[in-house]
Order: C-alpha cells, then sequence, then structure tokens
C-alpha cells in the first residue's frame, strides 16, 4: 500500500524531510544526519533505485577536494572519509583536512569552500591520519548553521553563506581545550567525527593518537551552546578524582596519570529521551597496562549519558582492562526490534572482537544474557596483569572469526598452508583475549577489527543489522622503549607496544584463509545470523601473486580494509563499498550480490543517498586519499 508522505515523515522521523510548499518540493528526501537520522540507521525510505533498475546505475557527477600536501606545515591528507549531509537541495562535504564545501546536490557544482586551517598545527600524530566524516546542522530560527569540528576549534558557519557566524564564541569559533585538564599538547588533541545536536547544544568527543604519553592526554566528551559557544558540560571517560564514578577500578590510584578512553568514533542520539549513546576508546597505552590495574572503566564501554547534563545513566564495559586496542569504533545502532514478541528499543554496539551487545536503550538492561567468561591470563610482560574474565554476549553470534589456531593457517594451497603454519608457530597463538606478549601473540581479530568506524546500518522492515567487517590476523608484541620512537615516552615499567607489524606471508599472502572481508546480516528479533557474504574482490597483489599461478579462486576474496560501512533503503539494497574501487549493491533479504559499479579511487567512507526536487534519487560515495580523492554521485541512467 502506498503511504502518504506525511505518513512517511511519522514513520522516519526527521531523515525524511518533505517540503509543503509546492508539489516539486513534496519529492524531495534529504540525509540531515551522518547516519541518517539521529539514532544512525542509516536507512532511507526511498525505493526509486531498486533491484529492477539498477543496472542502470551509472556515474552522474564527480567533485574533487582541493587539499594536497603542503610542506610548509609538513601536513598529508589522509582518507576521503565523509559522508555528507544533504539539507534542501545542498550537500555539505567535509574534507581531509576538516574544511568544509557546500554543493548543488543535483550537479555537484561547488557553491562555496570555508577553510578550517587545521593543517596549521603541522602533521596529525595518529596512525590513521587526517580526516573529518561528517558535520552537523541546528537551526536558529529560520537560519541554518553548520558545526564545523577543526582539530582543537569548533566553528559555527553559516550554511547559506559558509561564512563563520559571529555571534558565536569569539566571531565564530571557540577553543575544544582551553579550561580542561589533562590535555596535554594541543597537537595530540584532533577531531575525526560529526558533532551531536541535541536541542541547543552540540556535543562532541575527541580523538587523540595512540601511545602517546607526553603525559597521556584524557578522553572528553563535552557539550557547547549552539548559539553562543559556551561549554554547557564534559564528561571525562578517565575518573579525574577519588570520588568519581568508576575510580575504584583504577588501582593504585592509576587514573591520576592514565590518559586516553577518548571518544573518536560517532555517538548517537535518542532524541525524544535525550539519551546520548557513547562509544568509549582504550585507555593508555593500547596494548600495555601494567600501570593501571584493574578493569578501567569508562574505557572501551558503551556509555549512556543525559545529553542535557553530561550524566551517566548507565554503562557497559565491553573489554575490561584493554590490552588489544579494541577500542569501541563505531556508532552505537539505536533500533526497534521484537524478541520473543516484546517490542524493545534497543542500542546495538558492534565492536572490532566481532560482538554485538544489544541493550535496552532505557535501563541498559542485555536483551540477551552476556556472560563474563574466564580468559588466559597468563603473560611474560612485567608488571602486567590481565583482567581475568571478559563479556561474552550469548546471542547474537559473533559477525567474524575469533582467535587463531594452526587450522586457521591460510589453506589456498598445501604450500601456502605450510608456510602459514611455520609462521604461526613464531608467536604465541591462542583463544580470542590471549595476552600480548614479548614473544609476540597473534590475535585475531586483528587491532583493526573485526567492525570499525564504518559501523552498521539497520533496517525496520526485516529488522537486520548490516555489518562489514575485516578478517585478518595481527600482531600484538611488547618490547622495552629503547627511545626509538618520538611517540612514545618512558612509562612507569619501561614497556610499550609496538603494534600493527606484519605477520604476512611473502608477497603480502595473509595467514589466515579468505574471505577477509564479510557482509553480515544479523537478525536482531532473533538474534541470529541472518546471512553472510563476502565483501570485494580481494587485492590484485593477491590475486596475481607467483604462489598462486594457476589456482582457481573465488570470485571475491575479500578486501580487508576497515574503511566504510552500509546503507539499506525500503527498495530491498544495501549499498557498501568493497574496498576494491568499487561500490556493490546487495540483496538485504538474502544477501545476494545484484550489482556493482566502479568509482575512480577506492572507496573510503559510508555512503548516502538522497532525491532533490526534480525527482532523482542519487547515491553518493566519497573515494579516494591526498590529492587522488573523489566524491562519486550514482543515479539511473538512460539505457
Amino acid at each position: 500500500m502506498k503511504r502518504p508522505a506525511w505518513i512517511l515523515s511519522i514513520l522516519f522521523g526527521s531523515s525524511l524531510a518533505l517540503s509543503p510548499q509546492t508539489k516539486e518540493s513534496s519529492r524531495q528526501v534529504e540525509w540531515l544526519y551522518y547516519g541518517g537520522d539521529p539514532g544512525g540507521a542509516r536507512y532511507s525510505p526511498l525505493a526509486d533505485i531498486n533491484a529492477e533498475n539498477i543496472a542502470r546505475l551509472q556515474v552522474a557527477w564527480q567533485w574533487k577536494h582541493w587539499e594536497a600536501p603542503l610542506e610548509q606545515f609538513g601536513t598529508t591528507p589522509g582518507f576521503f572519509e565523509n559522508t555528507p549531509l544533504m539539507i534542501d537541495g545542498v550537500l555539505y562535504v567535509t574534507t581531509p583536512y576538516n574544511s568544509i564545501a557546500a554543493l548543488d546536490a543535483e550537479t555537484g557544482k561547488e557553491l562555496w569552500r570555508f577553510d578550517g586551517e587545521a593543517y596549521k598545527l603541522g602533521q596529525i600524530l595518529s596512525g590513521s591520519g587526517w580526516k573529518l566524516r561528517g558535520t552537523a546542522f541546528w537551526r536558529d530560527g529560520n537560519k541554518l548553521r553548520l558545526f564545523l569540528n577543526s582539530r582543537h576549534r569548533l566553528f559555527s558557519l553559516d550554511a547559506q553563506s559558509g561564512k563563520p557566524v559571529s555571534s558565536f564564541g569569539d566571531n565564530g569559533v571557540v577553543s575544544l581545550v582551553d579550561g580542561l585538564p589533562r590535555i596535554s599538547d594541543i597537537k595530540h588533541a584532533t577531531q575525526s567525527s560529526a558533532a551531536v545536536v541535541y536541542k541547543d547544544l552540540v556535543i562532541l568527543g575527541s580523538q587523540i593518537p595512540d601511545r602517546v604519553q607526553l603525559p597521556d592526554p584524557a578522553g572528553y566528551v563535552q557539550a557547547f551552546h549552539a548559539r553562543t559557544g559556551k561549554r554547557v558540560w564534559s564528561f571525562s571517560v578517565i575518573p579525574q578524582s577519588s570520588k568519581d564514578p568508576g575510580a575504584e577500578t583504577w588501582e593504585n590510584g592509576s587514573w591520576r596519570t592514565s590518559g586516553h578512553g577518548n571518544v573518536w568514533a560517532p555517538m548517537t542520539l535518542d532524541e525524544s529521551r535525550g539519551l546520548l549513546y557513547v562509544p568509549t576508546s582504550t585507555p593508555s597505552s593500547d596494548y600495555y597496562g601494567g600501570q593501571r590495574p584493574g578493569a578501567n572503566l569508562f574505557a572501551e564501554s558503551l556509555v549512556c549519558l543525559e545529553a542535557a547534563t553530561g550524566k551517566i545513566k548507565w554503562y557497559f564495559q565491553t573489554v575490561h582492562h584493554g590490552l588489544w586496542d579494541w577500542d569501541n569504533p563505531a556508532p552505537p545502532n539505536l533500533v526497534t526490534i521484537t524478541v520473543n514478541g516484546r517490542r524493545i528499543d534497543a542500542v546495538a554496539q558492534i565492536t572490532k572482537q566481532g560482538f554485538t551487545y544489544v541493550f535496552d536503550r532505557v535501563t541498559g538492561q542485555p536483551v540477551w544474557p552476556i556472560v563474563e567468561r574466564a580468559v588466559p591470563t597468563d603473560s611474560d610482560v612485567p608488571g602486567e596483569k590481565p583482567y581475568p574474565t571478559q563479556p561474552f554476549p550469548t546471542k547474537p553470534p559473533p559477525f567474524v572469526a575469533q582467535g587463531v589456531s594452526l587450522e586457521d593457517a591460510n589453506n589456498l594451497t598445501p604450500e601456502i598452508k605450510a608456510l602459514a603454519q611455520e609462521q604461526m608457530r613464531k608467536f604465541r597463538i591462542g583463544p580470542m583475549f590471549t595476552p600480548p606478549s614479548l614473544e609476540g601473540t597473534l590475535q585475531r581479530p586483528s587491532q583493526g577489527g573485526g567492525a570499525n568506524w564504518g559501523g552498521a546500518a539497520f533496517d525496520p522492515e526485516t529488522g537486520y543489522l548490516f555489518v562489514r567487517a575485516a578478517n585478518a590476523v595481527g600482531l600484538n608484541r611488547l618490547a622495552k622503549n629503547d627511545g626509538s620512537d618520538p611517540l612514545v615516552a618512558v612509562d612507569y615499567s619501561n614497556v610499550f607496544a609496538r603494534g600493527g607489524e606484519s605477520v604476512s606471508l611473502p608477497g603480502g599472502l595473509p595467514l589466515n584463509s579468505p574471505p577477509y572481508a564479510v557482509l553480515t546480516a544479523i537478525d536482531l528479533n532473533r538474534g541470529e545470523i541472518a546471512w553472510q557474504s563476502p565483501l570485494g574482490e580481494g587485492s590484485p597483489a593477491l590475486r596475481n601473486h607467483p604462489m598462486l599461478k594457476g589456482v582457481t579462486l573465488p570470485d571475491r576474496l575479500g578486501s580487508p580494509n576497515s574503511r566504510g560501512g552500509a546503507m539499506v533503503t525500503r527498495s530491498g539494497l544495501v549499498f557498501i563499498g568493497g574496498g576494491d574501487g568499487y561500490l556493490y549493491a546487495f540483496d538485504k533479504k538474502t544477501g545476494k550480490e545484484v550489482w556493482r559499479g566502479k568509482v575512480p579511487y577506492e572507496n573510503a567512507a559510508v555512503p548516502m543517498t538522497y532525491r532533490t526536487r526534480a525527482g532523482r534519487q542519487f547515491v553518493v560515495i566519497a573515494t579516494g586519499t591526498g590529492a587522488e580523492n573523489a566524491l562519486v554521485a550514482f543515479a539511473i541512467g538512460n539505457q
């Protein structure tokens, strides 16, 4: 049955914006939030592009951002990871150097640009480099404002002109670090995720470079008044006094000197209830915790805050005393599901570990039991005391393989399998949560996950959550600090991590068997895996490897980068980048790949969709890195 537009508006909330002014403008469907709606569903009610006509989907226009390496500042722009907003026929696109541009949504023509000048602080120390994945808006009466969180500053911009709003802060800008304790050098502060707007508050997390200990800056979530720029509240993930909640989990008063635990991933909002869902990261150092015994709240947790005040409503820690760099990397999805006949407003947090934790979003009670299970605790690292248990959800099942054994060795050929097992024997292997070691521990998922910042998309019609995950093995080796790493100062036991070392076989062959990336549909009504499909054809280096000459390989080996995620539409399609130079579409009910379209560079972001006043639906995705980049818009063409 065809529903009137006003019914669709009620069903899908502010992610579907319809203007009553004219018949033509009523055709417009916007994308108002980084995640499609405040709860991060990444769902669109549009069905103009569907399985019947998707073969005619083609590139309609491209736009390239202007950023390039700047020798005078020693900077290099990173991946183009933006998901634009579409508001009233205009796309708002952020760039790696934390700047922003406005484009005509129909043609891609640039309307204005604003330079956030974040590069003037020099190269970002984070290993993942420069990026800013989105922006947020606020309406001041009939005036539209955009918030650009550019490294250590927050700008309020007039959406029509791109000029700073002079009444906000100091001529349109406020500091994100002034007045906060434990910030250290402002060069260590940066932003990678879009702000969240609640009523007249703009709320932000922060990104802190991994392993910096000078001393380590602490992670904050903070709210500013959207009109004046005045800071309204701040929440420190790491306790700042012995009376703060969670301080007792930092034994020996280690909260005084430990840092990180920041919120670099996107946050989500239950707007009607005023609840903010905050995924927090690993404490410092990512791999060594000898100086911070205990569970270390509220690091590596899902924290529900009262959006108006920043006060904790409830929390759940997904990793105790983290040693694996398994910070919560993805925006929590706010979903409504039906479990055993009971309708539940829930929040689902996907993780690097490959788990999906599902809670009642108001009370924090798990929808399905989560059990504390004993995990390996034997460590050869001086001073380290791994936590004896970790939380395992009983449902849903993991969406990616976990742990490492010799049976997991790459089996593409017997020769490759023998080489992989020989390499594995050089390191410590075992189930998930096996501690890092001086000899080196193989961990799966790797430090990059599992799931990562691309997050998940939720389809309210099927109750399916669509998750992209990398199936990769990482090396977690600790060593004495010899002073050679400029990002690591001497810590309390003189031990630090050299994470991310390669353990692949000659020519880049992975240690484990394919697929190396999977797209999974999780039925959240049942707590079960509905389907799982390989994602991406795999790297040319792998397909052309001399040891695989003459070997018949699957069409889809999976491309194991950790960038990007899914977007789902009412037409039954899941759109997602494959990490291999294509945008893919899958049937949301079966997992069958139904289409893929070439993009000029490797995809690097989460796609979005909208319909213009002219009645044309577009699917847009950012691609590339550095000066080699393009924002690509697909639409149905004539054929």
